[in-house]
């Protein structure tokens, strides 16, 4: 990592929808003018400043030493699957409603910034999940994924039957409603919903939790995130509306078929969130209600 205290170059990220955000926005835009530092824009908040050009999400996550995201966990989320190689900063301001992953509020965020400016924060380093499609022994799409990666079907209320493997050995073939691989960051997302246990983030695992399976003795397992799991999809639907659907931290979306291969490790790259203070025992209690 690079000197603490010199974080230069600093982008932007926001809501493509910031309408009742700009003002906001345009504060942290003078703050960081104030405090000297170079800025690069998004595509959704350029347009606010005269001679300002945009960036896409790449680009900024290639080019800055800390990224401030605007916005809620989904506009994290965003964030994360355009990260790259480089161990870029990410400094979340939840503008939204609940804020797993974002460090503070609004109303905090010129404090937080000043202490980072300072060097006053260290690192949550978060694992990010690989998602790669095959179709016919060719390989489709690949993606990343910061919470989890779902398998699962729209309006007909049937069974997929999928077969799983590790590291190219069979674990089970099974049938359910659906499969969630999560990492341990999204064992507080869909997982949870589904019955699958809280991971702390700095777990290194994957959790493979199946959604309703037929077999009662199919539960969550959490497996070591050095593994490729592969997915086989052993189901084939004739009805036009009976599709298969591969869900990428509840945002992207792909359409499965019959024999489609879904393999799935985590990924060399991370994302680094940057932290003023520890707050993941008080989000369990204060947002999750866990225990309480």
């Amino acid at each position: 990592m690079k000197d603490k205290n010199r974080l230069d170059k600093i982008g932007i990220i926001t809501k493509r929808d910031n309408d009742h955000s700009q003002e906001f926005i345009k504060k942290n835009y003078d703050y960081l003018k104030k405090n000297k530092k170079k800025i690069f824009l998004d595509k959704n908040s350029f347009s606010l400043f005269a001679n300002e050009k945009s960036y896409s999400k790449e680009d900024i996550l290639n080019s800055c030493d800390l990224v401030i995201v605007l916005g809620g966990d989904g506009t994290l989320l965003k964030t994360a699957r355009s990260s790259s190689k480089k161990k870029t900063l990410v400094f979340g301001v939840n503008m939204g409603t609940l804020g797993f992953l974002t460090e503070c509020n609004h109303i905090k965020t010129f404090d937080c910034l000043d202490k980072i400016f300072a060097g006053q924060y260290f690192i949550d380093k978060r694992a990010l999940l690989r998602v790669t499609t095959y179709r016919k022994n060719e390989k489709i799409e690949t993606h990343l994924a910061l919470n989890d990666a779902v398998i699962n079907q729209g309006a007909f209320a049937r069974l997929i039957k999928m077969n799983l493997e590790v590291n190219n050995r069979k674990l089970v073939s099974f049938e359910a409603d659906g499969l969630i691989v999560s990492t341990p960051t999204g064992s507080t997302a869909h997982s949870l919903s589904a019955g699958g246990p809280i991971v702390h983030p700095q777990i290194q695992g994957l959790v493979v939790n199946p959604i309703c399976p037929k077999s009662l003795s199919m539960r969550p397992i959490i497996l070591p995130d050095t593994r490729q799991l592969t997915i086989t999809i052993e189901t084939q639907r004739k009805e036009e509306s009976a599709l298969i659907g591969l869900t990428l931290d509840g945002q992207d979306m792909t359409i499965l078929q019959y024999g489609d291969k879904i393999k799935f490790r985590r990924s060399k790259r991370s994302l680094y969130l940057v932290r003023v203070k520890n707050k993941y025992y008080k989000m369990l209690r204060t947002k999750l209600n866990w225990g309480i």
